[in-house]
């Protein structure tokens, strides 16, 4: 944003702070006016701390950095990517089930469905276990290995849809180098009976190829010391048809990455193989459905009805015109525990920038801190200091309607709480009332315990609700946090697709690691770094 784009959207944050939440939610229609559907997906914004002037004004931001023709560059297959010189074309991984047609090249396409026929027949051959593709029989376990967006969507979305696995394998995930839970998998499963799906686009990841190198051996022990019988057990997923091979996985074995699709934009790709396992290829195909359901309200809609465009305005207010520094995300349903740490990644990696995509400093603060747990686990952790805490912290609450089970009064206890948590945030209860329920001690004691009693409220929300969660509704979910990070990238002018803050300290680890591993000189290094390897080898 420019100088005066800045000033102007800060005017309009001060206009509104002497203007309580429950003002706002007292005007007649404001639900009707700040509530919008798509599909099996619900958004409530009415409780965000804005009126329609300011909404208004947001609107003419959105419009000034020109979304629509950034959008349909994205989706065309532009380089916006400018830094790395790449398109971003994630949204062509599911435009197969898309009710518009693609405007991505002709070529790409084409690519992509042949890798969704190769991940059908190799999901067949496991299913089967027939032994094609050189997949053994009686395969029960699948162990994902792969770090950051080949772990964080794919982790997400097995779990989220637990209820519409197929029960034909168990699926764990692998991303960190700590040694403690590889061990522990180990002394579980049945190294004939587990198979190893290595997710990594340069065949480089450290974490990953280090992981895979213990399965390896520990299949191997398995089958005497026969390479080859082990390496049937092993699946790539990569860019680096070569370095597979070169560990003993064919061609045929190897599913492909795209520099064309980010990390964490990749559950869509071959990268969901794991996921394509869990639920089978149709559940999978209805996954891609739900989120080219929301590409094509994304391509269509008026910013003013755009789901993505609205979630990423009211980010762009709370950080910019309000000032809030952080953001929480608490969905109410179990099966969506992993979404927090899936959104940390894909709204943090993209927007935690400091300068412009022309590389200068930003006018503006970016990315907040994005953090949250499930509710109603959060509700006896944090949510005191949401209510009560000095700072306030926008929230986006996600719930269900229709569960998968039939345990009603839990749902609606569960149901009641959500709604009862996004209600106490924003009307709070005034110092009038808590005075009033304080019933005990002199006029000095009552007013202690009734200012302690006080909630401000004024704490604003996005609730998202969906109809039940299904492949199609969690598809569309994730597309749209997708499309916000985008839009906001765009009201920021930053690059939203590319992470360099990830790659230095990656460098650091190589170069000390002959340090940790073999004594070498450290003399390089800072003196803390000195002092904490001087320690480490102290007690090896």
């Amino acid at each position: 944003m420019t100088p005066d784009q800045l000033r102007h959207l800060a005017a309009e944050g001060q206009r509104l702070t002497p203007l309580h939440l429950r003002e706002l939610l007292r005007q007649p229609g404001r639900y009707a006016a700040h509530s919008h559907r798509v599909g099996p997906l619900l958004l409530d914004q009415s409780k965000q701390k804005w009126d329609a002037h300011a909404l208004d004004r947001l609107g003419e931001l959105v419009n000034a950095c020109g979304w629509e023709a950034a959008r349909d560059g994205m989706f065309r297959g532009d380089v916006i990517n400018r830094s790395e010189q790449r398109a971003v074309l994630h949204t062509a991984l599911r435009a197969i089930e898309s009710r518009l047609p693609s405007p991505a090249p002709a070529d790409v396409r084409k690519e992509i469905d042949d890798t969704l026929q190769r991940m059908a027949a190799l999901v067949d051959a496991f299913e089967r276990g027939s032994g094609e593709f050189g997949v053994p029989a009686g395969i029960t376990d699948i162990v994902n290995l792969g770090i950051g967006g080949s772990d964080l969507g794919p982790r997400l979305a097995v779990e989220a849809l637990t209820d519409f696995h197929t029960g034909r394998f168990r699926c764990h995930f692998l991303p960190n180098v700590d040694g403690t839970e590889i061990a522990a998998l180990m002394r579980r499963l049945d190294p004939k009976k587990t198979a190893v799906l290595l997710v990594s686009k340069s065949f480089t990841t450290q974490e990953t190829l280090l992981n895979g190198s213990v399965l390896r051996q520990w299949i191997e022990e398995a089958y005497a010391g026969d390479k080859n019988a082990a390496a049937r057990h092993f699946v790539a997923v990569s860019s680096n048809v070569e370095a597979a091979k070169a560990v003993g996985i064919p061609a045929e074995r190897v599913l492909p990455m795209w520099d064309f699709v980010g990390g964490r934009l990749s559950v869509w790709s071959a990268v969901g193989f794991v996921l394509a396992l869990a639920v089978g290829m149709p559940n999978f195909r209805a996954f891609l459905r739900g989120a080219a359901l929301m590409d094509d309200h994304f391509r269509t809609a008026s910013w003013k009805q755009n789901l993505p465009v609205l979630m990423a305005l009211a980010g762009v207010w709370n950080r910019n015109a309000l000032n809030h520094p952080t953001f929480a995300v608490i969905p109410y349903a179990d099966r969506l525990r992993e979404l927090p740490s899936f959104l940390q990644q894909l709204e943090m990696e993209s927007l935690g920038k400091r300068v412009t995509s022309e590389g200068v400093p930003v006018e503006q603060s970016t990315v907040p801190v994005l953090w949250g747990n499930v509710g109603t686990n959060a509700q006896h952790a944090f949510f005191q200091a949401l209510h009560q805490g000095t700072d306030i912290v926008p929230i986006d609450f996600i719930g269900v309607a229709r569960p998968h089970h039939d345990l009603r009064s839990n749902h609606e206890a569960l149901l009641s709480n959500l709604l009862a948590q996004s209600a106490a945030m924003a009307i709070g209860k005034p110092f009038e009332e808590a005075l009033a329920e304080a019933k005990d001690g002199d006029d000095a004691a009552r007013r202690a315990l009734a200012a302690q009693r006080t909630f401000p409220g004024d704490r604003p929300s996005n609730t998202l609700l969906l109809d039940a969660l299904t492949p199609e509704s969690f598809g569309a979910l994730i597309a749209l946090y997708e499309h916000k990070v985008y839009v906001q990238s765009l009201l920021w002018n930053v690059n939203a697709f590319d992470q360099w803050g990830v790659e230095l300290g990656k460098t650091l680890a190589k170069a000390i690691l002959p340090a940790v591993a073999e004594n070498a000189d450290a003399s390089k290094f800072d003196a803390s770094t000195q002092g904490l390897l001087a320690a480490i080898k102290a007690l090896s």
